[in-house]
């Protein structure tokens, strides 16, 4: 049972909580009551305000889609004006532009090229919308007139401003291809920039809009006429030079090098002129030969006019083929993409027809050389030729693109230069064996003949063109279809022309010899020509060549020169027979001799003394150009004489034969030696 205190104590304890408790709850229904006010204020005003809002939407709304049409309606208004506007200027266009056009457009193309957009847009404007409004016309009759204008201009520009390439510009730019050094490239300047520049935006407006193509070959006829030009006139500085200083020059072009610009030569191609030399060499060793009986027409006489056109042709051979890449680089810039090749070909075919004529007229000119056995002018042939075909490969990229008629011109000039240089070497070899026996003609001093001067210079000059001229008899070996040899082919066939062009000329000397009544002067004449033959080939490359195909050919030829040595020495037998020992008489020393006796030594002494006299007579104008064969020969027969008159003088010149010893002594031993020493010298 719980204590009274504790029971009193806990009642209040409980009576105070409740008391809290009451309180609390008072001020949460105080509150409560406090929210709800709130929460009724609240929706009032926001009811107010909804009620307003839809007030002022349904005020607001409908003065927006009046205020939208109406900023609509000014659009419209706007691009209506603004219509208007660009319609009525296409109506000015004609008016605006007439003085422009009228003036044309040199000196301004861009103010003119803007007038004629302005007159195309019009005339596209009437012909989509009023097609026949008197304003088209108008329109399309300034259009054409300003297009006529362009094409005006574009011709007056090419004209007024394409320049002929000078010769000394030329022959800088092909120069400069065999300079070790690298050098600054020549430069090529076709237009000036400015007017390269106004020329490409004419070309790109009448190709764009004009429609018109004509320009093209308007462009094509100027510069093929420049370019035909520029390769004759270096073919007339060719030959202006040639006549006033012997060789054309080419100086470098004023201000355009670093350097202090000097004249230098033109290098000039391989021809005859190096045989020549050649010849002159020999002749300084004492091989030059005499005129003589050959049908050959001398190749030293050959007229420097023809180095000259040859020069000239391969320069202009070598100019064309860079003034042609020069044109298609200008080509590029001014003629469209597809139009290139085409408007290119065209250009050129002047002054690529003018080459290939020429180099026909040089085949015509050979064929007819041939027939006349004017071997010198046929050279002309094989410097032209080799050049054609070392250029080939740049006139075929030149050429890449163009037709085939055009391609194939060139190929064909080498074909017809390739068969009449065959031609050429097959009838010289002929001529070279049938040149006829002219006696009258044959050199008196049994000296060397023209024939084979003539066929060494031949053979000296195919030294130069050892491709070229092998080419050609390969060419006449293979099928027309079996272009490819190689070259150790063609060295070969070369190798073998020549030997047979040397055994020609050997069959030929052998039966001209003949022609002389003494044996001795036709041995003369034949180890002259033999000497000659062998110290040519010695003397150059030839004897290399021959060794290809013939190894023992030097060998031969000094056994062939001995042996006429041999047959010249046996004329002196009949001289030395006289004092030989094997026809003397025999006699005892101290013993008077018989009458007999004595009449056989006068007789022997007598037969000496003329026949060295008679010998030394003719012989004495008898030649022997070679200065060494020469004293080889006089030492040899000097020595065999004076040793046969030495002992028959030692036997016989103190033997009592005769009252009279002067009378058949009449030589010293070394008197009858410096005899010998006159052989051979027409001055003594």
């Amino acid at each position: 049972m719980i204590p009274p205190q504790e029971a009193s104590a806990r009642r209040r304890e409980i009576e105070d909580k409740l008391k809290q408790e009451e309180e609390t709850l008072s001020f949460i229904r105080d509150s409560l009551e406090k929210s709800d006010q709130l929460t009724k204020n609240m929706v009032s005003i926001l009811s107010s305000f909804e009620s307003r809002l839809m007030k002022l939407e349904n005020s607001i709304i409908p003065v927006h889609k009046q205020t939208e049409n109406l900023q609509r309606l000014q659009e419209n208004v706007e691009k209506t004006l603004s219509c208007l506007d660009h319609v009525i200027s296409y109506y000015h266009v004609a008016s605006d532009t007439e003085k422009i056009i009228r003036e044309g457009p040199t000196g301004r193309l861009e103010e003119y090229l803007g007038s004629m957009a302005k007159i195309q847009k019009a005339v596209e404007y009437f012909q989509d919308n009023s097609p026949d409004s008197p304003e088209l016309n108008k329109v399309k009759l300034l259009f054409e007139r300003g297009k006529e204008s362009l094409e005006s201009e574009f011709r007056s520009l090419m004209t007024r401003h394409s320049k002929v390439v000078s010769p000394v510009l030329i022959l800088d730019l092909i120069s400069g291809e065999d300079d070790l050094e690298v050098q600054e490239e020549v430069p090529l300047e076709h237009l000036p920039e400015s007017v390269l520049q106004d020329v490409i935006r004419i070309s790109r407006w009448l190709v764009e809009y004009g429609r018109n193509q004509d320009f093209m070959n308007v462009y094509y006829q100027i510069r093929s006429s420049q370019l035909d030009r520029s390769i004759k006139g270096l073919k007339e500085h060719f030959r202006k030079s040639s006549s006033s200083s012997g060789v054309p020059y080419s100086p470098a072009v004023p201000n355009k090098r670093k350097d202090t610009p000097t004249k230098k030569p033109v290098k000039r191609p391989g021809t005859i002129r190096k045989a020549q030399n050649l010849l002159k060499q020999y002749s300084q060793h004492g091989l030059d030969g005499k005129k003589g009986g050959s049908n050959l027409i001398p190749l030293e006489g050959r007229d420097d006019m023809l180095d000259v056109e040859t020069d000239a042709y391969i320069h202009c051979v070598s100019a064309f083929v860079k003034l042609a890449q020069s044109e298609y680089q200008l080509l590029t810039d001014v003629i469209p993409e597809h139009h290139q090749k085409k408007t290119f070909d065209s250009l050129i075919q002047d002054a690529l027809d003018g080459l290939m004529l020429e180099g026909e007229n040089i085949v015509a000119a050979a064929r007819k050389a041939i027939i006349r056995h004017d071997f010198s002018a046929v050279l002309t042939v094989f410097p032209i030729l080799r050049h054609l075909k070392q250029t080939k490969p740049e006139f075929d990229q030149v050429l890449q693109g163009t037709a085939a008629s055009t391609k194939n011109k060139l190929p064909s000039l080498i074909t017809s230069m390739e068969t009449v240089g065959a031609k050429a070497l097959e009838d010289f070899a002929d001529n070279i064996k049938n040149d006829p026996d002219k006696e009258y003609n044959m050199p008196k001093d049994g000296t060397v003949h023209e024939l084979t001067s003539n066929a060494i210079l031949f053979l000296q000059q195919l030294l130069d063109f050892q491709e070229t001229a092998g080419a050609m008899l390969a060419s006449q070996e293979t099928s027309s279809s079996a272009t490819s040899y190689s070259s150790e082919f063609s060295k070969r066939l070369l190798s073998t022309y020549i030997c047979k062009v040397l055994g020609n000329l050997q069959l030929n000397l052998l039966s001209k010899s003949k022609v002389y009544e003494d044996p001795a002067l036709s041995a003369i004449f034949l180890h002259n020509n033999y000497n000659y033959i062998l110290k040519a080939l010695e003397k150059s490359e030839l004897i290399q060549l021959v060794a290809v195909t013939q190894k023992t050919a030097e060998r031969s030829y000094r056994e062939h020169i001995e042996q006429q040595i041999q047959t010249y020495q046996r004329s002196w037998l009949k001289v030395t027979d006289y004092i030989a020992e094997k026809n003397l008489p025999v006699f005892q020393p101290g013993v008077k001799l018989r009458d007999k006796e004595r009449q056989v030594i006068k007789e022997r002494f007598k037969g000496f003394n003329d026949g060295l006299e008679e010998l030394c007579k003719i012989q004495k104008a008898w030649a022997i150009p070679d200065t060494e064969q020469r004293d080889k020969i006089r030492q040899a027969q000097k020595n065999i004489v004076k040793e046969t008159y030495g002992a028959f003088l030692h036997r016989y010149g103190s033997v009592p034969f005769t009252k009279n010893p002067e009378k058949y002594i009449k030589y010293r031993v070394e008197q009858v030696g410096d005899m010998i020493d006159r052989l051979f010298d027409t001055s003594a």
